[in-house]
């Protein structure tokens, strides 16, 4: 078989995959349903696996099918991008555009930043996913990916920047300092109700010290309550139920409008840091560009009152 032939029938796949139904592929790709019936049982036929489960009232692709269907969209991508680079150095950024980033910072702040590029850019279609777990941009056809969090060592097939790093600050509700009073020291502070950011396994995050002159500090303590999901501890701190270490870029609206405070502002810390993940091979197609460009002037992980002194201008750390 020629990788010509191989090529036949990844397109109609893909576009019953995102239509969910024949019929609806057919009329996005001028075709009769009978046309994209046939190749797709070719396509079924040429692999000796079922693509699709018929069975259903819905039409869901089967475990073979969403393999099948993840490399089909890198490689039409990919074709995609390859044809456009060649054919003008100077294109407008266009095409599908699969972007991932972290649930809660995506939701409250990310998809902001995307959505403008989105309407700057009409001719580009994000299909954009929340999750807060690992992703291999490789493995998933991802093009861009916004994490808060990993390391400065990453795959060679992958290219990175970094966008800075939080800002951990202690917070508790007006309603609790009234009736604990606000630490005033460290060992105070300490003695107070915790509200901690609890993992999966069972184990919970320690608070990030950072007191004068002395090495940041990892400070285990004995939680009022454990959530493992950030805003459930915001909530919990507006509540009254006690303090936690929070990044600004959660809080920053309560911190202005006074249904938070700041406790002991001394002890303000970085955290995780916020980087943006690209495949190598696919950097220069316009829309990645242009994706990677919008977010570096766009997307902050520290609130504008926070930037001026001393945060992190965004810097590449590998090339482009």
């Amino acid at each position: 078989m020629t990788p010509a032939e191989r090529l036949k029938g990844l397109e109609t796949f893909v576009a019953v995959a995102d239509a969910g139904s024949f019929t609806a592929a057919a009329d996005r790709l001028n075709l009769t349903n009978s046309a994209v019936g046939k190749a797709i049982a070719r396509l079924e036929g040429r692999l000796k696996r079922p693509l699709f489960d018929r069975t259903t009232r819905k039409l869901e692709m089967t475990d073979a099918g969403n393999v099948f269907y993840k490399v089909c969209v890198r490689v039409l991508d990919e074709l995609e991008a390859a044809e456009r680079l060649l054919a003008h150095d100077h294109i407008a950024p266009s095409g599908r555009l699969r972007v991932d980033m972290p649930a809660t910072f995506g939701r409250m702040h990310a998809v902001r930043s995307l959505l403008a590029f989105a309407e700057q850019y009409p001719q580009v279609q994000p299909h954009v996913s929340f999750t807060d777990r690992f992703v291999d941009p490789v493995e998933d056809g991802l093009d861009v990916v916004v994490r808060i969090g990993g390391s400065d060592t990453w795959p060679a097939a992958l290219c990175y920047q970094h966008l800075g790093d939080e800002e951990l600050v202690f917070c508790a509700s007006p309603a609790y300092v009234a009736r604990h009073g606000a630490p005033a020291t460290l060992e105070a502070l300490l003695g107070h109700d915790a509200i901690l950011y609890g993992r999966a396994d069972g184990s919970t995050s320690p608070w990030l010290i950072k007191d004068g002159e002395l090495p940041l500090a990892r400070q285990h303590v004995k939680s009022r309550i454990v959530l493992g999901q950030a805003e459930a501890q915001v909530t919990a701190v507006e509540m009254g139920l006690g303090i936690a270490q929070l990044a600004t870029w959660l809080v920053e609206q309560q911190l202005r409008d006074g249904s938070l405070v700041k406790i002991l502002p001394e002890l303000a810390t970085s955290g995780l840091p916020l980087y943006l993940v690209w495949q190598r091979s696919r950097q220069h197609a316009p829309k990645v560009t242009a994706l990677i460009a919008h977010f570096a002037q766009t997307l902050t992980i520290r609130p504008a009152a926070a930037d001026a002194p001393g945060a992190l201008a965004p810097q590449p750390v590998a090339p482009a």
